[in-house]
């Protein structure tokens, strides 16, 4: 069975889907089990949540992460997957917002899950090109719009998906001409290889991360990164 056919079903029906064959797919896909978890309307368990972390040192971590080029990041993922896992605080809660309440079925529900499974608040993901306003609808609700395929081209990296896998849960037509806004899937597996690390490593980590990328502390202002989506391998 393809990818896409597995994914989409998962989105549509995962429910239905006997937990054994949920781990199968997991594997088969490399897609981590808390995501295909979150796909197909599950909860996740706490042992596969993020732990409790501070929310500016995670804003911090993403934002000089996402400076990092392709070879950068491969080198920062190795680095990440080498640190230790110790005892952490309980597992990670997204905090809630009075104004935008995330949707509790559908695609708007698994993008907000994806997002909570690598420990990110909206506040604190990457920049994506995308106002703050824009990624608190997506997380609310999903309707028809000429902006959603665009959308998920900006998500998609920093969540360390495909396009076609996340197109394909999204029930969205995936064509070959579509490219990451500004991030692709490499730095989102950074991000989660991360999801075991406490606030001191990703401390480390963002530190590594600058050493890596060469990037100057400019003081209180700081550019965004621009990423290095029109370099990815996936496209060349």
């Amino acid at each position: 069975m393809e990818r896409a056919t597995i994914l989409s079903r998962l989105a549509a029906s995962g429910t239905d889907t006997a937990p054994h064959r949920r781990t199968e797919f997991a594997a088969e896909l490399d897609i981590p089990a808390a995501d295909l978890l979150v796909v197909a309307g599950h909860s996740v368990p706490a042992e596969l949540l993020p732990p409790e972390r501070d929310a500016k040192v995670m804003k911090q971590f993403a934002h000089r992460v996402s400076h990092c080029d392709h070879s950068q990041l491969a080198a920062l993922e190795d680095f990440v997957c080498s640190l230790p896992r110790v005892a952490a605080p309980g597992p990670f809660v997204q905090p809630t917002s009075p104004s935008h309440s995330p949707a509790e079925t559908g695609i708007a529900a698994a993008l907000n899950g994806l997002i909570r499974n690598r420990g990110f608040a909206i506040r604190e993901l990457p920049f994506m090109g995308l106002s703050l306003s824009t990624l608190y609808g997506m997380v609310s609700r999903w309707e028809p719009s000429p902006h959603r395929r665009q959308q998920l081209c900006a998500v998609a990296g920093p969540l360390g998906w495909t396009l076609p896998d996340l197109f394909a849960v999204a029930d969205e037509p995936y064509s070959k001409e579509f490219r990451p806004v500004l991030h692709c899937r490499h730095l989102g597996r950074v991000f989660a290889a991360a999801v075991p690390l406490t606030t001191a490593q990703l401390i480390e980590t963002a530190e590594q991360a600058d050493l890596l990328s060469a990037r100057e502390d400019r003081g209180v202002w700081q550019p965004v990164s621009q990423g290095f989506a029109a370099e990815c391998p996936d496209f060349s």
